[in-house]
């Protein structure tokens, strides 16, 4: 339908003196159409491209924490920490290792394997395996703890074990990642070692048995790879460094170190 076009009533010659407005025209209504389905499928296309699928739920990983050479001013030697895994948010596996080569042999090492459970955010319970060879007798323990990411982004650990050797030991861990730039950090960190009985054959002591602590400067020169150089003071106290200095062997050191940081 089409509404009637009203008769002009002001004549063009007196539109031009401004004596009065011309009438317009009413323009044709016209109905809105119905939605078809086909405008519907054209508004809301189906998202059926393979970039929209969702992530994989698994994810592993390889992160070389220290691969580094030091010098204590009378010996040098390497040192190795690391840990791969496997999972996802919530259940996830740990293989780790680490250890120390002094004056060209093999001083100590140890290979844990660990599986871990999200709790809470930010915060694991942890349970393994874990043998330990070297210099001193061989040792295969069962630790469990949490691990975590503390306020103020530090991360730590705290793990307790008990196995052959008798008793219960504790380790404790802390860092930090103290950004100067987008590139250089420090990582102080600080390890502190406790166990609940005497084992000589591998020079513990009960008590308090050893802490080390030390700062690692990183340039990070892409994410994956960083190179670094650093301090680390080890001390022994108690029992600990009354086995230590009945050895021959000293009860602190203070070492330089270089090394690199890698992930993969």
């Amino acid at each position: 339908m089409r509404e009637p076009v009203p008769v002009d009533a002001c004549p063009p010659e007196h539109a031009a003196m401004g004596h009065c407005t011309p009438t317009i025209a009413a323009v044709p209504r016209e109905p809105i159409p119905t939605l078809t389905d086909a405008d519907r499928a054209a508004a809301f296309p189906a998202l059926s491209h393979p970039h929209m699928a969702h992530g994989a739920t698994t994810w592993r990983r390889l992160d070389i924490d220290h691969l580094e050479a030091w010098d204590d001013g009378d010996t040098r030697g390497q040192s190795w920490e690391g840990k791969a895994s496997w999972g996802g948010d919530i259940h996830r596996a740990w293989l780790r290792s680490s250890g120390e080569r002094t004056g060209g042999h093999l001083e100590s090492a140890q290979v844990e394997l660990r599986y871990s459970r999200a709790v809470a955010r930010w915060w694991d319970v942890v349970g393994g395996l874990r043998r330990d060879w070297g210099d001193a007798p061989s040792r295969t323990r069962l630790g469990v703890g949490v691990q975590g990411i503390a306020p103020y982004m530090f991360e730590v650990s705290a793990i307790a074990y008990a196995g052959e050797g008798g008793g219960l030991a504790a380790e404790l861990e802390a860092e930090y990642d103290l950004r100067f730039t987008n590139r250089l950090v420090l990582q102080p960190m600080v390890e502190v070692e406790l166990n609940s009985k005497d084992d000589p054959r591998r020079g513990i002591g009960h008590g308090l048995s050893e802490v080390e602590a030390g700062l690692r400067l990183r340039y990070e020169v892409t994410r994956r790879f960083a190179p670094y150089l650093g301090v680390v003071h080890e001390r022994a106290f108690g029992r600990t460094a009354d086995l230590h200095a009945a050895d021959g062997e000293a009860t602190r050191e203070t070492r330089w170190i270089a090394g690199i940081k890698l992930w993969f």
